[in-house]
């Protein structure tokens, strides 16, 4: 299967979509931030809260906040609530003036600061944890804190776990080289961590640059 011609065919079939990763992108006058999730992750994701209407979603991650738009257009229709925690004020105060812009800031509470401090204090339980963070370690670290705030049968999303298995141009430094073997292997201690967890059923669907489903066992 030529999965780059599949992949131009989908994208074909949603390009009058409104909002898309290009748009949103050429709208945010920062243009210096961690990279946000392609088009069809964004779909899926409101495929997702579509179908299971979660009411309380957790984000790790925001970046410039389109994978959060994306997810809160679709929980606007029925009164969801989106918590979403980003590092960099600077980035996080860029991703507000983007929720105001595309009018869905009322659904969405930013919470600025490091995800290792923010989230063991969290004592909510979310319906949809989803994970798009710069730091790949965080990725494993924090796996058994969001799943003790996932409620049963809540939803674990994570992208990116894929990388594993990703290789990078040759004609690259040593030192993006470094750093991408590091990704590599934090992500592959994730994966497997999420694959052995008695508590999830999971998949990693090959989306984007990966992305993992898991359910939150009753």
């Amino acid at each position: 299967m030529d999965f780059e011609k599949v992949s131009t065919y989908i994208e074909s079939l949603y390009e009058n979509r409104k909002l898309t990763k290009k748009q949103y992108t050429k709208d945010t006058e920062l243009k210096k931030f961690v990279p946000v999730v392609d088009d069809e992750v964004a779909r899926m994701l409101q495929v997702l809260i579509t179908l299971g209407k979660p009411q309380k979603i957790l984000e790790i991650g925001t970046s410039v906040g389109f994978s959060t738009v994306s997810m809160a257009k679709a929980v606007k229709a029925y009164g969801g609530k989106i918590t979403t925690i980003e590092f960099d004020a600077k980035v996080a105060e860029q991703a507000v003036k983007n929720f105001e812009r595309e009018k869905v800031a009322d659904q969405i509470e930013v919470k600025i600061g490091d995800a290792r401090e923010i989230i063991p204090i969290l004592t909510e339980q979310y319906d949809l944890i989803f994970q798009d963070v710069g730091d790949k370690a965080l990725y494993a670290a924090l796996l058994e804190k969001r799943v003790r705030l996932l409620k049963p049968g809540g939803l674990l999303v994570a992208e990116n776990t894929l990388f594993p298995v990703i290789d990078l141009d040759k004609d690259i430094s040593p030192d993006v080289e470094a750093k991408w073997e590091k990704m590599k292997e934090a992500l592959a201690k994730f994966n497997k961590k999420v694959a052995d967890c008695p508590r999830l059923e999971s998949t990693l669907l090959p989306i984007g640059d990966g992305f993992t489903v898991a359910v939150k066992k009753e």
